[in-house]
């Protein structure tokens, strides 16, 4: 396999326009400096070794020997020899509570924010595992399949607001059923962490937690709030219209449960933590990784070999060329007729 070490040396080909440029200049200057002498027959008749294709000639050579030099600094390396390495990880499904509860600002800048930058943290460490990503209000749906592109991850994270999901509600059961089937045939630990408010409407999410750990899947909970909650913005058009308020006009007040969160991530034999600073998820991962984290064995390149030196010889050797070829013939090189 070939690779280059230093590939922004490449930007340096963009001279190679310039040079010809500068050429075709000289080129022309030289030619009117000779037509200044006087007739051109007459002058060409004066300078008989003077020759415009060495100039030319020795052009190219210059020209080549810079190309050379080019590719010298950006160090071609051929990879020598494959090596296993062996890769352990464990599958995580992250769902992401939705609703509009989201949106409270009992932390700053709010809920669903907060979850985010700590989701955004927790990608941040990965190495190996992989990860999908769930969203859940009234119901739930699959934001980003289980892959190890945490690029990719990230991208769709950033995508994620309250809204997106327009069945409102907070069924954290049915986004624990869909993680579950989202891990296919895996054979790897897998886990399933929820971040939410914890106001669980719709469903039995106990259930789920349950059916979960039945499979071999753990379930962990990190709750996003505060227990004296804040009430509900209504945005409209990105505007913030004021408070939801119930049917009797009362503003509602969204509070965190936590006895809720608790109770789940026990029955899917995991933890729950509060999730208000940006760093909780550490805590969860640090119980993940206790988990079996199963191997993968995968080829790579392990060595690389450079190259580098072959064109830096072939560069000065074409200097050297250059150097040699002469406008006009020295006498000891009147029979070597390389260009005429």
């Amino acid at each position: 396999m070939l690779r280059f070490e230093h590939p922004y040396y490449f930007y340096l080909f963009a001279l190679i326009p310039l040079l010809f440029v500068l050429y075709l200049l000289m080129a022309r200057w030289k030619k009117r400096a000779l037509q200044r002498f006087g007739d051109p027959e007459i002058v060409k008749t004066l300078m008989p070794d003077y020759s415009r294709k060495r100039l030319f000639y020795k052009f190219i050579f210059l020209l080549l020997s810079f190309s050379s030099l080019v590719l010298a600094l950006a160090n071609p390396q051929i990879g020598s020899r494959f090596e296993k390495v062996e890769r352990k990880g464990i599958d995580i499904m992250i769902a992401l509570d939705v609703s509009n509860s989201m949106l409270s600002e009992d932390i700053q800048p709010n809920r669903i924010e907060r979850a985010k930058q700590a989701v955004s943290r927790l990608i941040d460490n990965l190495v190996n595992d992989r990860i999908g990503l769930v969203v859940f209000a009234g119901k739930s749906y699959t934001q980003m399949p289980i892959t190890t592109d945490y690029a990719a991850a990230r991208l769709f994270l950033s995508g994620i607001n309250p809204g997106m999901v327009p069945t409102q509600g907070t069924a954290i059961g049915d986004a624990i059923d869909l993680c579950s089937s989202s891990f296919g045939e895996s054979k790897k630990s897998k886990a399933i962490i929820i971040i939410s408010d914890g106001e669980n409407h719709q469903d039995d999410a106990v259930s789920a937690a349950k059916k979960a750990y039945d499979h071999d899947i753990r379930v962990y909970t990190v709750g996003i709030g505060s227990p004296e909650g804040a009430p509900i913005p209504m945005i409209i058009n990105g505007n913030n219209a004021g408070y939801k308020k119930d049917k009797d006009g009362n503003t509602i007040i969204s509070k965190m449960n936590p006895d809720a969160l608790q109770e789940i991530a026990t029955a899917g034999s995991g933890i729950y933590v509060n999730g208000n600073s940006t760093n909780s998820l550490q805590a969860v991962m640090d119980n993940i990784d206790k988990l079996e984290k199963s191997s993968i064995d995968s080829k790579v390149f392990s060595e690389y070999e450079d190259r580098f030196q072959y064109f830096l010889v072939l560069s000065f050797l074409l200097l050297i060329c250059e150097i040699f070829i002469f406008e006009r013939k020295a006498h000891w090189a009147d029979r070597i007729k390389l260009f005429d």
